[in-house]
């Protein structure tokens, strides 16, 4: 397949991909834009930041076993089954609302069903996408996370504010629904060869072969943590400032928004730069710069905080399609389930530990300090990003 042979059902399959992602994302990231309402209630920073944890704790479960239901079963199956368990889940979050441990234990259950989304959905791209397109492919599928964060923060803060949290999850409930139904309609598994026609470096496991996956994997670890301290704590930041709840709910969403735009750009400069791993070695950069900057931000009261929280939104989301799209590449047609699954499981027990660990460390040492901490992670990252790319997916 070339860039200029792209079918055009590629095309709707990266939609439908984008969109069960983005429903995904909206259940993972709606726990933490309830903190500010929670908080109110009488919940303590803490607790309220472990119920934000409990979706991306329960990602951690199971993303390894829903990629290598993907490898095994195909996409279809995997995303639109997904997002049926999923509905389930946040439907027993909405009936469980009011009991703080049932809430925790359905909020649990929507990240491990909605894992079903990632690893799925990243191989429907590189299985529709020729390499030459792939980085842009994968930045629009990568536009999945922000958009499904920029329509949480527009809707479950002010919904919650407004008439609890209750009414706060009737959008994830009927979305995850909707498409549920549409991707088990709308997804065809992309074409991949058979085993006997792929030689045994083709197929056998390339966890073995060297350390490329597990640098990639250690990197992403590194690199979500920013990513993760601003999505989770932006929005208390800013409240903090002085800011509505409402205003404040809007330009995280902005930012996410800018956030998805940039990843479609980088992944456009990585396909022109045939390289993955070098624009992901000047994103680690930028993200130490720009958490480093927050924090002279917040130390200074500097003015225009929200444009420095737009900006640095937008540079520490954009490695994830650079070291995903690079994973699934490495991995190949018949471990890139089981890969993006381990990749994902990483990020996703970094970004558990962000909501209490960052809420601790906040109320301890405010949040100047705590984003200078933050500001080292990516810079650790650094000198484990691979010389050179690698790839068995063409």
């Amino acid at each position: 397949m070339t860039s200029n042979m792209i079918p055009a059902r590629a095309w709707t399959m990266l939609a439908l991909g984008v969109a069960a992602q983005a429903a995904g994302t909206l259940v993972v990231s709606a726990p933490a834009l309830l903190i500010p309402h929670l908080h109110a209630q009488g919940t303590t920073l803490t607790m309220a930041g472990l119920l934000a944890a409990a979706p991306t704790f329960g990602m951690v479960l199971t993303l390894i076993a829903w990629g290598a239901v993907t490898d095994r079963f195909g996409e279809r199956i995997v995303i639109a089954g997904g997002l049926v368990l999923t509905t389930l889940a946040v439907a027993g979050a909405w009936a469980a609302a009011g009991d703080p441990v049932l809430l925790g234990l359905a909020f649990l259950a929507g990240g491990m069903t909605s894992a079903s989304t990632n690893a799925a959905s990243g191989r429907v791209v590189v299985g529709w996408f020729p390499k030459e397109r792939r980085g842009l492919a994968m930045g629009i599928r990568q536009m999945s996370q922000p958009l499904g964060v920029t329509l949480a923060a527009v809707t479950v803060p002010q919904l919650a504010e407004a008439d609890g949290i209750r009414a706060a999850l009737v959008l994830p409930v009927v979305l995850c629904a909707v498409l549920a139904v549409a991707c088990a309609i709308g997804i065809t598994n992309p074409p991949r060869p058979a085993r006997s026609a792929v030689s045994t470096g083709g197929t056998a496991n390339p966890y073995r072969a060297d350390g490329f996956l597990w640098r990639i994997h250690a990197v992403s670890v590194l690199l979500v943590v920013p990513q993760f301290t601003l999505s989770t704590y932006g929005l208390v930041w800013l409240v903090g400032l002085g800011w509505s709840t409402a205003a404040a709910g809007l330009l995280v969403g902005a930012s996410q928004f800018v956030g998805a735009l940039g990843r479609i750009l980088v992944g456009v400069w990585s396909d022109r730069a045939a390289s993955r791993v070098g624009p992901l070695r000047v994103v680690a950069v930028s993200a130490a710069v720009v958490m480093a900057v927050m924090a002279f931000v917040d130390a200074t009261h500097l003015a225009g905080a929200a444009v420095f929280l737009v900006v640095a939104t937008s540079v520490t989301v954009a490695d994830n399609g650079l070291a995903y799209t690079s994973v699934a590449e490495a991995a190949g047609p018949f471990w890139s389930g089981r890969a993006l699954g381990a990749q994902n499981t990483g990020q996703f027990i970094a970004a558990s530990a962000v909501g209490p660990g960052v809420g601790a460390l906040v109320g301890a040492v405010g949040f100047a300090a705590s984003f200078s901490i933050v500001a080292v992670l990516p810079l650790l990252a650094l000198p484990l990003v691979p010389r050179r790319d690698q790839t068995l997916q063409d």
